[in-house]
């Protein structure tokens, strides 16, 4: 399946910087705060995630600390939806459930209250950046425990070549910007 991306207005793909050798060699990452940086290219990539979020008929969005909270919480009052930040361990006071996610050198966990999550909820799960897909398979794991489902997954940028939304299950993928490796 081809990646779903969406239709183009401001070219937000110009407003991404390139790191090359970054966090270790070999490695180009994909700066994004030159896109928050500009107003246009900032409230582009909102309207087209919150288009997106609406056609999905959201109740809830769900992103992941820190990055995902800068679009995700922006979309849900966009679309008129509840917003739950996903954390990192220990940084909610109240009860919570928790996912495991891998990392290169390790493993990480995201948790989000455990009365935040309701059965049937329809829930966006955003991040900003879509690479190996551990990020977002955790905040779908959450999702699905709870009893919710997941309406859609949705990106500002997906590394399409890494291949992560293969391990998001059988949920619809939307990114604004793709790269393909190529």
């Amino acid at each position: 399946m081809e990646p779903e991306t969406a239709s183009a207005g401001v070219d937000l793909r110009a407003y991404v910087r390139d790191i090359p050798d970054f966090p270790k060699p070999g490695i180009v990452f994909k700066d994004l705060t030159t896109l928050f940086l500009a107003p246009e290219a900032l409230s582009e990539a909102i309207d087209r995630i919150a288009d997106y979020a609406t056609t999905r008929e959201v109740d809830l969005v769900v992103a992941a600390e820190a990055r995902g909270f800068i679009l995700g919480a922006a979309v849900a009052a966009r679309v008129g939806a509840g917003f739950i930040p996903a954390r990192k361990p220990g940084k909610l006071p109240l009860e919570t459930t928790s996912a495991e996610y891998a990392l290169e050198y390790g493993v990480d966990a995201l948790e989000v209250h455990h009365d935040a999550l309701a059965g049937g909820a329809r829930v966006l799960v955003h991040d900003d950046l879509l690479a190996t897909g551990g990020t977002a398979g955790a905040l779908c794991e959450l999702v699905r425990g709870a009893g919710a489902e997941i309406a859609g997954c949705a990106f500002l940028v997906e590394l399409s070549f890494l291949g992560g939304r293969a391990g998001l299950g059988p949920v619809d993928v939307f990114s604004l910007i793709d790269y393909d490796g190529s």
